[in-house]
């Protein structure tokens, strides 16, 4: 088969890591017989740098003839640290998902047997984590009006949310629960905003639909702190833009390292896929960075893109092995190991696989 995809290295670390699941997917590939086509393309702190824009026309014109989208990091502390730029890095990833149609990302956190003990919790409480958060994307606080008034001295941010789009971010959320434990948490703050409230009603017309599906409402808060309590008491959650965005950042933490896990975002049309961390610029060029959050969204992206169920086991079974055998960067060693470079845990993986 003929895969055509965009390859979006981004900032940072990003194209450390990427190179490393390049490296796996052309071994997964010539191991199945398919042709892969990679195409390069601008993003983020090195397309402002290069053409004065984060998401350029023509790295939109790549993704859109791309059958799927793999990307890496995107942030650059020139940016971030200062108040005043016009134009950031984070701009472009917002640009891209709104102009792509990227409204659900899909964010699992799951735990590894050979890494219980190095999460912060403690492991009866994770044990058997099997998780995915569906975030919508396109809308709420980051996409509403905003500015400032009072000469500078308020600011507002406005959530806006339209029933469709609560609507096909929930029914996205009730297929993969249809395909998993039949579980579903719509997770919203309905005792104060009048968004949560619409989310509710949305999610409560459409449980007619899915009879099978046990459906559960909780408050943001709430579900903040059962995460670090009893993360594996939940299976499918949707929720909006900003809550997602703080929710999936605190389940990542459950596996041990933020560096593991990999996410999907999905639109009618298109697909991304990419590591949930940033572009951790103190590492960049180093040789420390963690690429396996990374490898295993290409993993996601050919089970998801692709429909290529046994080339996505093949890369997360060299993943565990490669865990369970210790062969992993710095990050995940005992403490004073010095670990395996990213790009030696690149080859490892490549060579388990061919």
């Amino acid at each position: 088969m003929h895969l055509k995809i965009a390859l979006l290295a981004g900032d940072g670390i990003g194209p450390e890591v990427i190179e490393q699941a390049v490296k796996v997917s052309k071994a997964v590939a010539k191991k199945y017989n398919h042709n892969i086509e990679w195409t390069h393309a601008l993003m983020g702190a090195s397309a402002i740098n290069s053409v004065g824009h984060p998401y350029p026309k023509e790295t939109h014109e790549i993704c859109l003839k791309s059958d799927a989208v793999l990307f890496g990091a995107i942030g650059d502390p020139k940016f971030d640290n200062d108040p005043s730029a016009k134009i950031r890095p984070e701009q472009g990833l917002l640009e891209m998902r709104k102009k792509l149609g990227l409204f659900a990302n899909v964010r699992p956190t799951f735990t590894f047997p050979s890494l219980l003990d190095k999460s912060p919790l403690k492991r009866e409480r994770i044990e058997g984590t099997d998780l995915i958060f569906l975030r919508e994307l396109t809308g709420g606080i980051y996409f509403g009006d905003r500015g400032r008034k009072d000469n500078g001295n308020t600011a507002f941010d406005t959530c806006t949310y339209s029933r469709n789009e609560i609507k096909r971010l929930a029914i996205k959320g009730f297929e993969i629960a249809m395909k998993r434990s039949k579980k579903l948490c719509c997770v919203d703050k309905a005792n104060v905003l009048e968004s949560s409230r619409l989310w509710r009603e949305t999610v409560q017309d459409l449980e007619k639909s899915y009879p099978k599906v046990d459906v559960s409402y909780e408050f943001v808060d709430a579900v903040a702190m059962r995460l670090v309590q009893w993360p594996n008491s939940y299976d499918v959650l949707i929720t909006e833009n900003l809550f997602g965005d703080i929710l999936t950042d605190e389940a990542s933490v459950i596996s041990g390292s933020m560096g593991l896990m990999p996410s999907a975002s999905l639109g009618l049309k298109n697909a991304l896929y990419e590591p949930i961390h940033g572009s951790f610029p103190e590492a960049a060029g180093l040789g420390i960075a963690n690429p396996l959050g990374t490898i295993l969204s290409a993993a996601m992206m050919f089970e998801m893109s692709f429909n290529m169920k046994k080339e996505g086991e093949e890369i997360r079974n060299a993943v565990n092995w490669s865990l369970k055998e210790g062969k992993v960067t710095q990050d995940l060693t005992e403490k004073g190991s010095k670990g395996l470079s990213t790009s030696e845990v690149g080859d490892y993986l490549a060579g388990l696989i061919k």
